[in-house]
């Protein structure tokens, strides 16, 4: 799977394996961030992994893109070289349905499957972390399954309490704090998804494994 170098500013690389998320895309941006936290290049500032990307982020008055460029294809060119860190495997028990998951029975629904069913396919995949964004720990994982994949709301809550297990498209997540969101609703946990006081703050990262497990949250 060839990856795509994209100057995204006049400070940043795009590094890209392509729009649509795979397993094997993330398992790519998995390898190759390992080997840049590896082999740091001076200069760089920050990495950002998305679900099948990486934003690199420099101080353009110490390197330019083509240092930067050099530096990746370096790595990309050794790949196989820095073998990334298995990531953990964390189980969340979440109750379903119910006052906790108001959003059940319409997931069920859609799908033309009992809401006993939803679960048990929810419960049912070993999701991947593909990366954190939109609240600090709010983790995006997947790949739900594709019979009980479904959008969002079209008019999101004005706010979903903190530990809200939702599913969006073939994503799902656990809401770290109450917010407003939009996604489907079908369970909730009392695991602490961010926690300032905890190192590290958040409790998956990127390339962790999560396992869903019905009953008591």
């Amino acid at each position: 799977m060839g990856a795509q170098l994209i100057p995204a500013s006049d400070r940043s690389l795009l590094v890209s394996y392509g729009d649509t998320l795979t397993p094997e895309a993330h398992g790519q941006v998995v390898q190759l961030l390992a080997a840049l936290d590896a082999r740091p290049l001076p200069g760089v500032l920050d990495l950002s992994p998305a679900s099948a990307s990486i934003l690199i982020r420099f101080d353009p008055l110490a390197i330019g893109h083509s240092e930067v460029e050099a530096h990746v294809r370096a790595l990309l060119a050794d790949a196989g070289v820095t073998t990334a860190p298995a990531g953990r495997l964390v189980e969340i028990p979440v109750a379903y349905g119910g006052a906790e998951g108001p959003d059940l029975e319409d997931v069920a629904r859609a799908a033309g499957l009992s809401a006993d069913e939803v679960v048990r396919r929810h419960v049912g995949t070993i999701y991947d972390v593909f990366f954190l964004g939109f609240l600090p720990g709010f983790a995006y994982m997947g790949l739900v399954p594709e019979a009980i994949a479904c959008p969002r709301l079209p008019e999101p809550r004005r706010e979903v309490p903190a530990g809200s297990v939702g599913i969006a498209g073939r994503m799902t997540a656990v809401y770290p704090m109450a917010t407003p969101g939009g996604w489907r609703i079908i369970g909730r946990t009392t695991a602490r998804l961010f926690d300032p006081a905890r190192r590290p703050m958040a409790l998956l990262q990127a390339g962790d494994r999560v396992r869903f497990v019905a009953g008591e949250p």
